[in-house]
């Protein structure tokens, strides 16, 4: 049985992964064991911004902290430059450490939606953050999101998204904590992390996900990635 404590560690320990700096320094650990298929999702955002951005196409990355995004999009066209938001410092000077040789190419801004360049961009993304903030909020940064593009230009996104009703959704907490476990997380911690999860997070149908990319002026929303309780989508300004 998993205590209320210990759910509080959970999202004390998720907190302080954007501030703390021990933590901050193994983040890039965290994603490609914590969300299956990490590394394969990032490459499938890549080919599906570059379907539609140009070469020397400039991208708006929100919630770019860490670097591990900015990195994979570097490596797939040399020609794209960056600007990448997010709003710890410490999760920023990170992402210039995981750029390397890259960090030329990506101009980087501490803060959320508001504090990104007006653009307009040629493509932007939003992986692993939306499933942070409640659902106004996710409106408004899809909106503000969609009013920095280019006519047609693509908005990558990926998050906490789960399908079903009350009842389904157990069972696909269950196999989020499972898979925590299969990557080596601590039995315990893997329940404790589904029971934060499960209380602290506003996740949405994926029905819903989709209803607030058109909602914000997105057209076509496509599914592109499923990994168990995690949902991508693609969509169009």
């Amino acid at each position: 049985m998993i205590s209320s404590i210990q759910q509080d560690d959970i999202v004390t320990d998720i907190q302080n992964a954007f501030v703390d700096p021990q933590m901050v320094a193994k983040y890039t650990e965290g994603p490609p064991r914590f969300v299956p298929g990490y590394n394969s999702m990032l490459s499938m955002a890549a080919i599906l911004l570059a379907e539609r951005a140009r070469e020397d196409a400039r991208i708006l990355v929100l919630g770019a902290g860490g670097g591990l995004e900015l990195t994979a999009f570097a490596q797939a066209q040399p020609r794209w430059s960056f600007d990448g938001v997010d709003p710890s410092a410490a999760m920023l000077d990170l992402a210039k450490q995981t750029l390397g040789s890259f960090a030329s190419r990506a101009r980087l801004h501490q803060g959320y939606i508001d504090d990104a360049p007006e653009g307009p961009f040629g493509g932007a993304t939003c992986l692993l953050t939306l499933h942070f903030v409640d659902v106004e909020e996710r409106r408004r940064i899809a909106s503000e999101i969609r009013r920095r593009l280019m006519p047609g230009a693509p908005f990558v996104t990926a998050h906490f998204s789960i399908p079903g009703d009350d009842d389904q959704r157990p069972l696909w907490f269950s196999r989020y904590s499972a898979f925590l476990a299969f990557s080596g997380v601590e039995p315990e911690k893997a329940a404790a992390a589904r029971n934060a999860v499960t209380n602290h997070l506003e996740i949405l149908t994926p029905a819903q996900d989709e209803a607030i990319l058109r909602e914000a002026g997105f057209s076509e929303p496509s599914l592109f990635y499923t990994g168990f309780t995690f949902r991508g989508w693609v969509a169009y300004a």
